[in-house]
């Protein structure tokens, strides 16, 4: 059930974390997702418990950092962090239940992955997750929260090199290039080519255009 637990200023990542410790909470998660929106590949979510304390130095919003300081967070967060969950959804999953519905289930995985298991959540955007936890949905909370920053840079890095290896199975894409938005290259190869098996045929520019 959402709750509005914590009140925070922007400037200070690390203020969510500390008043959740204030509140008595000794494993808080942060969760965030990447790939709501490409036309192709999953959608995948982590979840993040920093170790009471720690601070790690750069982290922030992931599509505010360089593809090679996302890459070198990824590593020290997954050395540093106390725990670290994903959790992914495939196209034809999002296909059957809509994409919101598979982010929360992404985002619910990632969760269960931790361990140790949070005792609070804290979730990028505006949705609760089907946890009994409690959890607050922060509003551009991978800028706000050093825990979900963390987890957008997890997240982010994940799916990148998942595209990359599809990018091997599916060379006539570009997906090494896009990631599986809806770049014009994309757009265009899909005219050519069609769709994939890891396409997103529910997506307008990868479903028929007469709908």
């Amino acid at each position: 059930m959402q709750s509005a637990l914590f009140i925070t200023e922007p400037a200070d990542l690390y203020s969510f974390e500390r008043q959740a410790a204030q509140r008595g909470f000794h494993h808080v998660a942060g969760i965030d997702e990447a790939g709501r929106g490409p036309l192709a590949g999953p959608v995948v979510a982590a979840a993040v418990i920093l170790r009471p304390g720690q601070k790690i130095t750069g982290v922030n919003d992931s599509k505010k950092l360089s593809e090679d300081r996302r890459e070198r967070l990824f590593d020290l967060i997954m050395e540093q962090a106390l725990a670290v969950g994903i959790g992914s959804v495939d196209a034809a999953t999002i296909d059957a239940i809509n994409i919101l519905q598979a982010t929360r289930q992404a985002m619910l995985a990632a969760a269960q992955a931790l361990h140790p298991q949070p005792d609070c959540l804290l979730i990028d955007g505006i949705t609760t997750i089907a946890s009994t936890l409690p959890q607050t949905t922060i509003k551009q909370g991978d800028s706000r929260s050093a825990s979900i920053a963390a987890a957008s840079i997890i997240a982010k890095v994940t799916r990148d090199r998942l595209m990359l290896q599809y990018d091997q199975q599916f060379p006539d894409y570009g997906f090494a290039r896009h990631k599986g938005y809806g770049s014009a290259r994309h757009l265009k190869a899909l005219l050519q080519h069609g769709p994939c098996p890891i396409h997103r045929l529910s997506f307008a520019g990868v479903k028929p255009s007469n709908g």
